[in-house]
């Protein structure tokens, strides 16, 4: 019987994994640690309307106050935990105290990898809302900014600068952005939506030096060129936050990852993890995958509090995330891995369109900019295993949801 829960962590994933609890009908103790100062809040307009200056501070908290006193959950900030014995499911703090569980889960997340050799007082990232205010106060018409990275992070931001006024240079290492995700031509025609909204974007370029003078931040790369900046955002990327679990017998993959399976089940009995620290099983690729989302520290959020009450429940849709930039809605769902074919419905040229990846004939990924509903068909396709005429996918007049059955 489980009748005390400790979630180490307060994000998005300890939210809803809180919230699934309660409405579940688990009535014991709940307690939520977290070493921000904030309650649990959404990360995803940090990047975007939080720094545009669309959303308020208020907008942004998950759990309110009263919330929590009515549902006599414990919410604990600024409480650093150093480590987790999974023998007696025992929460170690910063402190020196500890306390055991019936259940534990691990919900820390990650933080931005650091760029070696980058740093001073114009180097920013951005993770916490601490990262955004500070963001959201310096920049404005005029200010240079240079991104390194033009993943989501930093490709966002550069379109929430450009908004803003501000004078944008990306630095990508790769030959476009996102090339490992959506492959080559899709990454041209990302390439081409930054640069049709101003942005200075420089691809397969490395990083070669870094120094602050009085006036400016001056980035050198491998291609012989010195860009000067008022800012330099570095995005590339995220390390999942489990440290604290050395030592502690909880497997961790090669990047650190603490691993589960479809049940958001560690190895160790009693210990759960869920959200962006984990690589999970998925059923529909056979393989343990990252998925550094929102949508998936959701659907783990609430697999992890249904499991703990013993309900059984994998995570096993086709992974799905969003982005914004530069006026246009980005979806991408399912994993690339293993396609040898792309069918691509609609117009690249015009930023209106759908990629669908292939492995063997079977429908593994789909990538869109402005076809959200396509894109939740895919979804469900990918999920089905279905093998669909490439002919079908291309045709514009197909209603897809056919293929369903």
């Amino acid at each position: 019987m489980i009748e005390t829960v400790i979630v180490v962590g307060a994000g998005q994933t300890a939210a809803v994994a809180a919230r699934t609890l309660r409405r579940r009908g688990f009535d014991g103790r709940l307690t939520i640690v977290g070493d921000e100062p904030e309650r649990p809040y959404q990360r995803p307009p940090l990047s975007k309307e939080y720094l545009v200056g669309d959303h308020d501070r208020d907008e942004l908290f998950l759990l309110t106050p009263e919330w929590c006193e009515d549902t006599s959950v414990d919410l604990r900030l600024n409480t650093r935990v150093t480590g987790v014995n999974p023998a007696g499911r025992a929460v170690e703090y910063a402190d020196g105290t500890s306390e055991t569980a019936d259940a534990v889960l691990i919900a820390t997340g990650g933080r931005p990898r650091l760029l070696p050799g980058v740093e001073g007082a114009r180097v920013r990232y951005l993770r916490t809302l601490a990262d955004a205010d500070r963001l959201r106060a310096e920049l404005r018409p005029g200010t240079r900014l240079i991104v390194i990275g033009a993943g989501f992070i930093g490709s966002e931001i550069a379109s929430t600068a450009r908004e803003l006024g501000a004078a944008v240079t990306v630095i990508e290492q790769a030959a476009q952005p996102l090339a490992a995700t959506v492959g080559r031509t899709m990454g041209d025609a990302l390439a081409a939506l930054h640069r049709s909204a101003g942005v200075d974007l420089r691809t397969g370029e490395k990083v070669e030096s870094y120094r602050e003078t009085g006036d400016a931040a001056l980035v050198t790369t491998s291609g012989g060129t010195t860009f000067e900046g008022d800012l330099v955002l570095v995005g590339i990327g995220m390390v999942p936050n489990s440290e604290f679990l050395a030592g502690a017998s909880i497997e961790l993959t090669g990047d650190g990852a603490v691993a589960v399976d479809e049940y958001c089940r560690t190895n160790q009995p009693g210990i759960y993890a869920a959200g962006d620290v984990t690589a999970f099983h998925h059923p529909l690729f056979g393989r343990r995958v990252r998925a550094e989302h929102f949508d998936n520290a959701n659907a783990q959020g609430m697999a992890a509090a249904k499991n703990i009450l013993g309900k059984k429940a994998a995570h096993a849709s086709s992974p799905w995330f969003w982005s914004d930039q530069f006026g246009r809605n980005l979806q991408y769902t399912g994993h690339p891995s293993g396609a040898d074919q792309m069918v691509v419905r609609g117009r690249v040229d015009d930023f209106d369109f759908v990629a669908y990846y292939l492995a063997g004939g079977v429908l593994t990924a789909a990538f869109g900019i402005d076809r959200g509903g396509e894109i939740a068909v895919a979804r469900e396709l990918i999920a089905a295993r279905l093998a669909p005429d490439p002919g079908v996918l291309r045709d514009e007049d197909a209603d897809l949801t056919e293929l369903l059955g």
